[in-house]
């Protein structure tokens, strides 16, 4: 086999699993992009302290945004916010968690 078949046998490989692994890596480097966000308004533009919040993950939606991230705080475990990390930082809504929802008497 002569080189130049040999480099393109292995370029193709190469080229297939960049091209499949790229959307994941895009996903995931955005999932921690918008975490990080929203947990530096959280911090300087709220005044929360690190030891308020118990969590901030990043989240792919389907839907759009396809990008958010969602809080829980120390002082409210049952209480889950997301916020949208677009241009500007933004709480969209919250949930209560459906544990916290099936201990509520009706």
């Amino acid at each position: 086999m002569n080189k130049r078949k040999k480099y393109v046998m292995l370029a193709v490989p190469i080229v297939m699993v960049i091209l499949v692994l790229t959307p994941f890596v895009y996903v995931q480097v955005n999932k921690l992009v918008y975490a990080h966000r929203v947990t530096e308004y959280l911090i300087e533009e709220k005044k929360y302290t690190q030891e308020d919040i118990e969590s901030v993950e990043g989240i792919w939606n389907v839907k759009l945004p396809p990008f958010s991230a969602l809080v829980k705080f120390k002082d409210e475990p049952d209480v889950e916010y997301i916020y949208f990390a677009h241009n500007e930082v933004l709480q969209f809504a919250h949930r209560i968690s459906e544990e916290a929802q099936r201990r509520e008497p009706n």
